[in-house]
């Protein structure tokens, strides 16, 4: 979310003189508004205007801090440019991770010369290859670090990116997303024996890793600088992939890894002397990100999940990855309810 851890706003301005010629004013330009406009301010997107705008945009800005994940567009089976150009090339290109057990990995005790990506994200991948070209191997996976996943989309590397990303307003302000398909929430990774006890006082002198361009950074560097992390905690070490830590974890170069707790419980699993300290301390939303502006895309991909939600593919993929870190009554396993902007 990471790694592999979304606020614009316009002002309004207005004119000033005699009430007589504001009126005259405002009169002439509902009249003409229609004529000026472009299409995408009549549909109510963007552009500088008045204070009706400057307040609009506000409130979307202030509702982007509360709730990112409801801000994505409503699902659609039309097809526009970015799909026709997916179709025209005949495979989806979809950023990855190949490290993230039961997420994105290849099995190490698979016998088989050629070893194929598997995990949760990996079956979300598949069902939207198989939905837009009729074939779930029409894809080519490509593996990128956590602090990658912004510009593999932005250079048209990818068309999407499915690997344990969460929507923020930040980045909403750099790629759209899709609704959200997991909750989580970050969570601290420690030694079993490690006296730390959670995202709490017992963190002072510990060393945390975290993942580059990850919420688990971000959180730990506000609340440094806000005083709710003990000043004496260690932050510094970030790594490219959020798997790097627990490596670092293993060598006794960090005390403590900060992560989404389902990536945590994953790791936790390949390391039986490690272990999840405390209870998650944010709550966070898993979207598809893809590029600005392909907005039939995004509409179709959120068509796509609210079939994988119905049709119980979402329950099949998690209970073969994830039930056997998360369980069957976490709040991880039900799939997010959508919202649609």
């Amino acid at each position: 979310m990471h790694a592999q851890r979304w606020r614009t706003s316009l002002r309004g301005w207005g004119g000033v003189g005699a009430m007589a010629v504001v009126c005259a004013l405002a009169t002439l330009l509902v009249l003409l508004l229609p004529l000026t406009q472009t299409p995408a301010q009549r549909d109510g997107s963007t552009g500088i205007g008045g204070q009706g705008v400057a307040e609009g945009t506000q409130a979307r800005a202030e509702a982007c801090e509360d709730n990112p994940q409801d801000l994505s567009l409503s699902p659609s089976l039309a097809e526009g440019p970015a799909i026709e150009a997916i179709k025209k090339r005949g495979h989806l290109s979809v950023g990855v991770d190949q490290n993230s057990y039961r997420w994105g990995y290849r099995d190490p005790n698979n016998t088989d010369t050629d070893v194929q990506l598997e995990g949760f994200d990996i079956d979300l991948a598949r069902r939207i290859a198989q939905e837009l070209l009729g074939d779930p191997d029409k894809i080519r996976f490509k593996a990128i670090p956590t602090n990658q996943r912004v510009p593999a989309i932005q250079s048209g590397q990818v068309d999407m990116v499915v690997r344990t990303m969460t929507i923020t307003c930040s980045r909403l302000e750099q790629v759209d997303f899709s609704a959200p398909y997991f909750v989580t929430g970050q969570q601290v990774l420690a030694p079993k024996s490690s006296p730390i006890k959670g995202y709490d006082e017992s963190l002072a002198d510990q060393r945390i890793c975290s993942a580059d361009g990850s919420t688990a950074y971000e959180k730990l560097d506000a609340d440094k600088k806000s005083g709710e992390l003990p000043a004496s905690a260690d932050i510094s070490l970030t790594v490219p992939n959020q798997l790097d830590c627990l490596v670092r974890l293993q060598l006794g170069e960090v005390d403590a890894v900060v992560t989404d707790g389902a990536l945590a419980a994953s790791q936790a699993a390949q390391d039986p002397t490690v272990t999840l300290k405390g209870d998650t301390f944010t709550t966070e939303y898993y979207g598809v990100a893809m590029k600005k502006g392909a907005d039939d895309l995004v509409r179709r991909v959120n068509r796509i999940l609210e079939d994988y939600r119905k049709d119980g593919g979402w329950k099949r993929s998690y209970d073969n990855w994830l039930s056997a870190t998360l369980g069957s009554n976490s709040d991880s396993a039900t799939p997010p309810i959508p919202k649609y902007t």
